[in-house]
């Protein structure tokens, strides 16, 4: 570490990766409850699992952004963070609140949870991804506040770089359309309407920004391309991003009420999202190809090329196969829905995150990079987590044509149950393999706590033709 109040990071990372264990065994019960109906019921019924699956998917993130954001703003800046303190107070507030919530969630019925926690002040309680009782979201609120004054005033009396500068605009974005969580109107297409100001232009508007800056970032550490490169390629990755994610919005006002005109805007600028996800591709294989060192930890280097790739194929490609209106018809609702949402999460924002723990944990615990018998299993837990969650994507695609065709186009549709019971298989054979995505995620929880022998530090040796081909060989 160059400054000492980078070490606030390190309990913002480990939450995270902490949180997201919890999320994937919810997963995997959830996994099971689309097949075997009544599995754990009543403790945790299916609607409790799916709430905490998809809160902690949101939480575990924000601890990932959090402290990705309080380890390399003090590095970009070259100053101390402003009040480490505050990021620690900050830190113990948002965990106890997201716990108190879980609990919540699992311990009471929703309904009671909602009187018990003021929902009858302000309702805001009982939309999907937006289910935290009214207190969690204030709690949120001061926590992103609070952060966002720490970090504020650390660029401010700093230095300003590209990187610090996008990724302070992404999280103060973050902060601002979160507020419309609290607006709930009684009109249900207005509902629905300013909802997606908070789902989509988080997951396909500043979050982006806050991607590009983490991956630009780890980029400059372990690749030592000139600055200038990876900042311009970051300007016109996040100007693609939000010249497309911002109208793009209108894919979601296609059959909720809005005005026909969406399904034109929706559609052609949404056909535009996948661009920003490609350049990111590109940009992360020309900037590692052109590396100026060799940096001993290889698993973060791993790490950014596969973003770059699962992000294009997760938020790019699966996004783009149902986000035209004609398709999206007969689409919307189904599993391809949920094929789309898997891949583009984990591709764009998971590894991402991964890719900033892996590069900035050996930093925080006082070297360059994990041993190499750690950096293998971490390169495994890579594979297999990527290849499994290819094989989920796979089968919820397959399970959501074959929806389509029973349910909407076959002259005979059936049913919505009797369509899910059709496409079991497939359900099972995604349950297989988010298991083996569960052993990748416990291979690099485990990584972390592999001794060995350190690889040699290379990070400012120049790499020649000859060292490149013996490094890539």
């Amino acid at each position: 570490m160059q400054f000492k109040s980078q070490a606030v990071a390190k309990p913002y990372f480990i939450a995270a990766i902490g949180l997201f264990l919890g999320q994937i065994l919810f997963g995997l019960i959830m996994g099971l409850q689309y097949v075997i109906g009544d599995f754990l019921f009543p403790a945790i019924p299916f609607n409790v699992a799916r709430m905490v699956h998809t809160n902690l998917l949101i939480v575990w993130l924000l601890f990932g952004f959090m402290g990705a954001a309080y380890y390399l703003i003090p590095e970009e800046a070259e100053r101390e963070l402003h009040s480490p303190k505050l990021a620690i107070a900050m830190f113990w507030v948002f965990l106890v609140a997201g716990a108190l919530t879980i609990v919540g969630y699992l311990a009471v019925p929703y309904a009671t949870l909602a009187q018990m926690t003021g929902n009858d002040l302000l309702e805001t309680m009982g939309r999907e991804f937006l289910e935290q009782p009214l207190p969690t979201k204030v709690g949120i609120v001061i926590v992103a506040l609070a952060m966002l004054y720490n970090l504020s005033m650390t660029i401010l009396r700093g230095r300003k770089t590209s990187i610090n500068l996008v990724m302070i605009i992404g999280l103060w974005g973050l902060a601002l359309f979160f507020l419309f969580s609290f607006y709930n109107p009684a009109n249900l297409v207005k509902d629905k309407y300013f909802w997606w100001w908070v789902v989509h232009m988080w997951v396909e508007g500043v979050w982006e920004l806050i991607l590009g800056s983490m991956l630009a970032f780890v980029l400059i550490k372990v690749t030592g391309v000139d600055r200038e490169i990876i900042e311009k390629w970051l300007y016109v990755i996040i100007a693609m991003a939000l010249i497309s994610g911002i109208i793009g919005t209108g894919h979601h006002y296609f059959w909720i009420g809005a005005p026909a005109y969406w399904q034109w805007w929706g559609s052609v600028f949404s056909a535009l999202e996948p661009v920003p996800f490609f350049m990111m591709t590109v940009f992360a294989f020309n900037m590692v190809n052109r590396r100026r060192r060799i940096h001993p930890n290889k698993a973060a280097v791993l790490w950014a090329l596969g973003t770059g790739v699962m992000a294009f194929l997760g938020a790019g490609v699966w996004g783009f196969l149902h986000t035209l209106a004609p398709v999206n018809f007969f689409t919307h609702g189904t599993q391809i829905t949920a094929a789309h949402g898997h891949m583009a999460f984990y591709g764009a924002y998971a590894m991402v995150v991964m890719t900033m723990i892996s590069y900035a944990m050996p930093m925080l615990r006082g070297r360059p990079a994990n041993s190499e018998r750690s950096q293998v299993v971490e390169m495994w837990a890579f594979w297999l987590m990527t290849v499994s969650m290819v094989f989920i994507t796979l089968f919820l695609t397959a399970a959501g044509i074959l929806q389509v065709w029973l349910q909407r186009v076959s002259s005979t549709p059936m049913p919505f149950m009797a369509a899910q019971d059709q496409v079991a298989l497939f359900y099972w054979m995604r349950e297989v393999a988010g298991v083996f995505f569960l052993i990748g995620l416990l291979l690099y929880i485990a990584s972390f706590f592999i001794k060995g022998k350190l690889p040699a530090h290379t990070s400012d040796t120049l790499a020649t033709g000859k060292q490149r081909a013996v490094a890539e060989a």
